[in-house]
């Protein structure tokens, strides 16, 4: 990436898995890239992601978002008439959601609650989508509580978490996370941030999902299904497991912290940071064959692996980091770490 212009990188990516008995095989592609900030600052501007599907019966599917800002009024942090917010006490079992019910009437609406199990408050985000427009795009979660929001259906969006926020009449600033010192959601935030990017009933009723740290991370993310109509099966633990391990801190490497008040508030990718083409798997490196972590200088993508082993840790990071679900589906955004009392 050259210094002083944003490069925005635009990959399709794939990750195979069996889907239902009619299509054995689909690949699911997101686009997810590196940013490096414009000035010497630790922070950047996000980009968007766009999710892509298809079979191979050549059937494809695209959804971008758009930059383009939802017209809104920033408002004092409060809960909108389409979220209810409650404390949290079982990650298996978020508090009853007040918001339409998912599904009803037809609507095919879906579910998203948001539960905050750290130390701190934190502000989340949704970018926002013109065409799927949601009736907020920032919401206040204290320390063990929750939010549940109702999404219209084909939502193609990201949800993140601020952190270190001040806000005055919907005005002011956030240490990580930004969104161009508004409560209210205008565009994208600043990076480092850890992303849930969701895409719903995208192709063939099946929504996609994913947590990324692909620009880096400042809060530790899991995404939980509460509700498939499709019967699709959670491929991760209510307390944030798979197979390859727990919802972990990020060990973050000095190189890489970003630092605010004296001290480490979040971990910027290597290519944001760092730049060149290796880093940011482009130019010579953009073949997937030639964007491996681990011939870089220093496999800085297995500090976020390493941290969230479900999560994207670099731009081609698929295989285990997209997942699907089917039918209407309602999610748990948690905020927070596997408790350490769990053997993994």
């Amino acid at each position: 990436m050259a210094d002083g212009r944003w490069q925005r990188r635009r990959r399709a990516s794939r990750a195979a898995g069996t889907i239902a008995a009619a299509v054995a095989l689909t690949a699911v592609t997101l686009t997810t890239g590196c940013a490096k900030p414009d000035t010497g600052g630790v922070a950047g501007q996000a980009r968007p992601a766009a999710v892509q599907a298809a079979g191979r019966h050549v059937l494809t599917v695209q959804a971008s978002l758009s930059h383009t800002a939802v017209a809104s009024t920033a408002a004092e942090p409060a809960t909108s008439t389409s979220a209810s917010s409650t404390s949290a006490s079982s990650p298996a079992a978020p508090a009853a959601p007040k918001p339409l019910p998912s599904g009803a009437a037809g609507s095919n609406r879906r579910l998203v609650t948001f539960v905050n199990r750290t130390a701190q408050t934190i502000w989340v985000a949704a970018a926002p989508n013109p065409s799927t427009p949601l009736a907020a795009t920032g919401w206040v979660l204290p320390p063990g509580r929750s939010v549940t929001i109702s999404t219209p259906n084909n939502l193609n969006t990201r949800f993140w978490g601020r952190t270190g926020c001040v806000f005055h009449n919907g005005v002011g600033h956030c240490q990580t996370g930004d969104c161009g010192g508004l409560f209210q959601c205008k565009g994208w935030g600043t990076i480092p941030a850890t992303l849930a990017e969701v895409n719903f009933d995208a192709w063939d009723n099946l929504d996609f999902y994913d947590v990324s740290m692909v620009d880096g991370s400042n809060l530790p993310m899991y995404i939980n299904i509460t509700r498939s109509s499709g019967g699709t099966k959670d491929k991760i633990s209510p307390d944030g497991c798979v197979p390859a391990g727990c919802t972990k801190a990020v060990q973050c490497p000095n190189v890489l912290a970003v630092k605010a008040g004296g001290k480490v508030v979040a971990c910027i990718s290597a290519c944001a940071r760092l730049g060149g083409d290796q880093y940011c798997c482009q130019g010579e490196y953009a073949p997937r064959s030639a964007c491996n972590p681990a011939t870089w200088p220093v496999d800085y993508a297995a500090v976020f692996k390493r941290a969230e082993p479900y999560a994207y840790s670099y731009v081609d990071d698929d295989a285990t980091s997209v997942f699907v679900c089917k039918g209407v589906c309602d999610y748990r955004i948690t905020f927070g770490l596997t408790p350490v009392t769990r053997k993994t």
